[in-house]
């Protein structure tokens, strides 16, 4: 300011001062880099959106397989209570009120393990899978081939393509003159 001219100030010559006049980026080339920026966030938000609707369908699977693990382990805790009917039905032969009354409670057990799906494994006279059942012994049998199922110890259960419980089972072996009888497993895998 220069106290001559009354106040106002001398504006200086933008060339004096050295400083050089800021021009605006050319209109295309703004547009060009907000419509790479709008690509850019349009990207993110389809990834975004992927990504939300992988979760929730990992989300929805994982709660159908544990509503399936929950069902699965209160039928396999239901299935030895059927077992232990079976055997009561053994024990008692002559007919009667205490007969029927477990006969009753043995079919409605068995309705629930049906109307879930659950199948009984009864595998006598079908080749032994590992998969499904349980081996107690090996022994020779006559008129069986070799790892075919000659007896069922305990029945087996499976609900839809799940394995409940594996059938205990005695499987034919060839016979090779020695020992007929070799045992597989614990001795207490009968409960």
């Amino acid at each position: 300011m220069s106290a001559g001219n009354g106040g106002v100030k001398d504006e200086a010559p933008v060339e004096e001062t050295g400083l050089a006049a800021v021009e605006p980026p050319p209109l295309a080339a703004t547009v060009e880099a907000l419509r790479r920026e709008c690509d850019d966030l349009r990207d993110q938000l389809l990834r975004r959106r992927a990504d939300f609707e992988n979760f929730r369908k990992r989300v929805e699977r994982d709660r159908a397989q544990s509503g399936l693990d929950a069902i699965a382990n209160l039928l396999q805790a239901l299935v030895p209570s059927l077992d232990n009917l079976d055997r009561a039905l053994e024990t008692e032969k002559t007919p009667g009120p205490l007969r029927d009354g477990v006969e009753l409670i043995r079919r409605e057990i068995q309705g629930v393990l049906e109307a879930q799906g659950v199948v009984a494994l009864d595998p006598k006279g079908t080749t032994f899978d590992p998969e499904i059942h349980q081996a107690l012994s090996h022994e020779a049998v006559a008129g069986f081939p070799d790892g075919t199922i000659v007896e069922v110890f305990r029945k087996g259960y499976s609900l839809k393509d799940r394995l409940l419980r594996p059938a205990l089972v005695k499987v034919a072996k060839e016979e090779h003159g020695e020992g007929n009888s070799s045992t597989e497993g614990p001795e207490s895998a009968a409960e």
